[in-house]
């Protein structure tokens, strides 16, 4: 299992102690410190729509002024493989699957068993 995201993340750091208190080991994959090529990002759309993947209410985005741009998925995906600070957070590989974001009750349903 494999968890994406930056340790200041709110929603990476609740996922995190998740995992933690239920024992489930992961490996920590820092966007600071390695990036996502365009591969990972088009494997992660072929499970995730781009909505869902693409953080269009982030710093990043605003810093960048994506708005104005008024991407279509193609631009979102381009912007990904260029940038990882645009990547919803967590984003959590698991046997095949992708899960994005963190929602406990959906964390539970997938990964205690």
């Amino acid at each position: 299992m494999k968890l994406y995201g930056i340790p200041t993340c709110d929603s990476v750091r609740k996922a995190r102690k998740f995992f933690k208190e239920n024992e489930i080991d992961l490996e920590f994959i820092d966007f600071k410190k390695t990036s996502v090529d365009c591969k990972k990002v088009d494997e992660w759309l072929e499970q995730v729509d781009m909505n869902l993947l693409f953080n269009s209410r982030g710093t990043k985005y605003r810093i960048l002024k994506l708005k104005e741009l008024n991407l279509d998925a193609s631009g979102k995906r381009e912007w990904l493989c260029r940038e990882n600070m645009l990547f919803k957070r967590p984003i959590v590989e698991y046997e095949s699957q992708v899960v994005v974001g963190f929602d406990e009750e959906k964390y539970e349903k997938i990964f205690i068993k």
